[in-house]
């Protein structure tokens, strides 16, 4: 929940330039509240039940069984964080969307460890602007 951090730490730039942060998981909402409170977040957590939303942006993705053992060893039952049984995460991506619904940049991170610098969002909303 690193990521979490990270974007706390631009929210207040992003809403000097009128922007709104978001972030969007598929964990249940008690799971989503608890992460709002550790990280004392001051952005909206939405839900996005059994990855609806990021299907339909191709971002959803299947976890193989030999990766299920690994998770489950870890004692990360994505069943119980999302309530289904699909074992499904999304991928992280970005969107910075224009006040017209206009996708003005999108970032795609196949790789969960591997996540845009939060000072670039500044940089594409200050370009954009």
């Amino acid at each position: 929940m690193a990521e979490l951090s990270a974007l706390q730490e631009i929210v207040e730039d992003i809403r000097k330039r009128k922007g709104t942060l978001l972030a969007v998981s598929p964990q249940k909402p008690e799971f989503l509240q608890a992460a709002i409170r550790k990280h004392h977040l001051r952005f909206n957590l939405l839900q996005d039940i059994g990855n609806a939303v990021a299907s339909q942006f191709n971002l959803a993705w299947q976890l193989p069984d030999d990766l299920r053992e690994v998770y489950l060893g870890f004692d990360i039952d994505l069943a119980r964080f999302n309530g289904d049984n699909s074992w499904q995460l999304p991928m992280p991506a970005r969107f910075i969307i224009d006040k017209d619904g206009i996708i003005r940049a999108a970032d795609v991170f196949p790789d969960h460890t591997d996540r845009p610098d939060p000072e670039t969002t500044i940089t594409i909303l200050d370009s954009i602007a």
